[in-house]
């Protein structure tokens, strides 16, 4: 990973962006009911796709007007993408610059803080805080950013610059290796943008302490997401054994060595997560087994051996990464949730979760019942939850509610 040192980071002057300068992007007529109704998106075959839109620059800021004329928002533009156009503010006029980044920064930063009192979360979650294709992620002093459209990229300076007027932050990582970048046409790419990382960062969650590697690791280093089913299946874990399957640095597995289980498996295919997972728990002076496997593998060989838990969580990465995989991803919940509920003891707990946004949640719970039946369970559902709060929900982007956990208590 490239690593810069830096006071501060860039700044965008505040008259780059000029609204009556503005190339204008024109709906087809018909087309802007889905738009006023309160979408943030306009896909490709919604738009006029002349010339002149034709040869507009990916992630350029664009006026979006009606077949009428009418100005209805400032977003940016990508003739490339099938999502074309990502609102960024309804009212034309608004200038795009490092104060209406730092403005955004701000109430999501004021929202976090009032759900939770340590500076451990996603600080923007795209669209539902108002930057589509802008997520970053909090780790204290540490900021990881991961940019997933063009016209974040082409913000990327400014976005920068309000980070570091709004948080100061001693060092902030670029985590631009998504696979969905190559849809916008940019390249994948990790790098430290300020200030300079020695090792994995730590973190908090319910109390509990970890350790993220930004520089290598998932995603943006750790998945918050899950913090509220973590704090769900802690609860059920005092005096049980539980098995963590995917449990990448340990999240589901520490906390519930931490609330008093009598034993705790972490398996993972990975053994730099699996560290992760050990020098976690020791950090919280807890003991969690670890076993480097495959998933799947692990739970026949398991079976095969009658082994039993009181808890067993499976949270898979994404089986369905594009809606070609739907098919094959689908049985493969159906494969987890039927092999994994064989492990559990009578009266024991299931967790298992899906975060492919490609995966309804009526399918996956279908799968997940399927799965059941065939592994000869039944039982009852006491939780069904998505993310936790800092992964807020458009509320006019169902697409946005990606995650699904169901929590059982099996017979």
């Amino acid at each position: 990973m490239e690593t810069k040192n830096r006071d501060t980071l860039p700044a965008m002057d505040s008259v780059t962006d000029i609204p009556a300068r503005r190339p204008r992007v024109q709906l087809q007529p018909g087309r802007s009911r889905r738009l006023r109704g309160g979408h943030p998106w306009v896909y490709s075959n919604e738009i006029v796709m002349d010339q002149a839109a034709k040869a507009l620059p990916p992630g350029c800021l664009a006026t979006i007007v009606d077949a009428g004329g009418e100005q209805l928002g400032v977003g940016t533009f990508n003739p490339h993408s099938l999502i074309a156009f990502r609102l960024l503010a309804r009212t034309p006029e608004t200038v795009i610059d490092q104060a209406f980044l730092a403005d955004r920064l701000s109430h999501a930063l004021a929202l976090r803080q009032l759900l939770y009192p340590r500076p451990f979360y996603r600080l923007i979650h795209a669209e539902a805080d108002g930057l589509p294709g802008l997520v970053i992620d909090r780790y204290g002093e540490v900021i990881a950013v991961q940019v997933n459209s063009a016209g974040m990229e082409q913000l990327l300076p400014p976005i920068l610059g309000a980070v570091d007027q709004i948080l100061a932050p001693a060092a902030v990582v670029l985590k631009n290796d998504s696979p969905v970048r190559k849809l916008e046409g940019l390249d994948l790419y990790d790098r430290v943008a300020k200030g300079e990382l020695t090792g994995p960062v730590e973190l908090e969650e319910n109390g509990a302490r970890f350790l993220a590697d930004l520089t290598t690791g998932q995603k943006t280093g750790w998945f918050y997401d899950q913090r509220d089913n973590r704090a769900a299946v802690a609860a059920l874990a005092a005096g049980r054994s539980v098995i963590d399957f995917y449990t990448y640095a340990g999240g589901f597995a520490v906390q519930a060595a931490r609330a008093g289980a009598s034993r705790v498996v972490a398996v993972d295919r990975s053994e730099a997560s699996l560290s992760l997972a050990s020098r976690s728990a020791m950090l919280n002076g807890v003991d969690v087994e670890t076993a480097r496997a495959d998933a799947f593998a692990e739970m026949e060989r398991l079976t095969a051996a009658d082994q039993r838990f009181g808890v067993v969580v499976a949270d898979p990465p994404a089986f369905v990464k594009s809606k070609k995989d739907l098919a094959a991803g689908a049985k493969g919940y159906r494969k987890m949730a039927r092999l994994a509920a064989g492990l559990v003891e009578a009266g024991g707990f299931l967790l298992v979760a899906s975060c492919s946004h490609h995966m309804p949640a009526d399918a996956f719970a279908d799968e997940v019942r399927h799965g059941l039946a065939t592994a000869g369970r039944s039982g009852r559902i006491l939780r069904a939850a998505g993310a936790a709060a800092d992964h807020p929900i458009h509320p006019f982007l169902p697409e946005s509610a990606y995650l699904k956990a169901l929590l059982l208590q099996l017979d």
